[in-house]
């Protein structure tokens, strides 16, 4: 699920920069953004003329929890349990590589830009979304120098202009949830000052 969200983050980018050299003059035959190449890992080593996609963090999203996790009902009306679903967010860093430094700003703009008009994809305005993922909303993030400098330490490698955006919320369901039977005709004694009522 999770490389599916960045194959369409990756995809729909390289459909808005255009293989046709609209923004830095190329040759229109390669991809403007890529993953990274995983034998230049340690050190990361970014592709030059391009921009390096990069998932840095997975966390978990502890705010959108249902009241029961575990009992879940179908459409069709059936009840079901399921174990508790897993929501998370992504933080991935878009890397912009040129030779040039202001073709490194120029994509890097063209980047925040689309993701300023294009802040949330769903199955509606994005029918290339992998099924399984119902939403996914932008949020650009900004760290503070500390923690920039930490990140780029972490990577073993110089800075490059970059932007860091919070890809929120992908959603991991139990695959494995059984049916269970409806609790029928069913009846509690409550007990109340000492009396009790059914």
């Amino acid at each position: 699920m999770i490389d599916g969200v960045l194959l369409f983050l990756k995809n729909e980018l390289n459909a808005h920069l255009g293989r046709d050299g609209a923004v830095d003059g190329g040759d229109g035959l390669e991809d403007k953004v890529v993953f990274l190449d995983g034998e230049k890992m340690d050190p990361v080593s970014f592709k030059l003329g391009a921009v390096t996609l990069l998932l840095i963090n997975v966390e978990e999203e502890p705010i959108l929890r249902a009241a029961d996790p575990y009992s879940r009902v179908a459409a069709d009306g059936t009840a079901y349990s399921a174990q508790p679903d897993i929501r998370v967010n992504l933080c991935v860093i878009f890397v912009a590589r040129f030779k040039q430094y202001e073709q490194s700003l120029a994509h890097l703009s063209k980047i925040i830009q689309y993701f300023q008009v294009n802040r949330v994809f769903d199955q509606r305005n994005a029918p290339s979304l992998a099924d399984g993922i119902d939403r996914l909303i932008m949020e650009l993030l900004t760290l503070p120098f500390s923690e920039q400098n930490d990140l780029w330490n972490a990577l073993r490698t110089t800075y490059h202009p970059s932007v860091l955006y919070k890809v929120k919320t992908v959603v991991f369901e139990d695959q494995q949830a059984k049916s269970t039977s409806p609790v029928a005709g069913s009846s509690m004694n409550v007990v109340h000052s000492g009396r009790a009522a059914v």
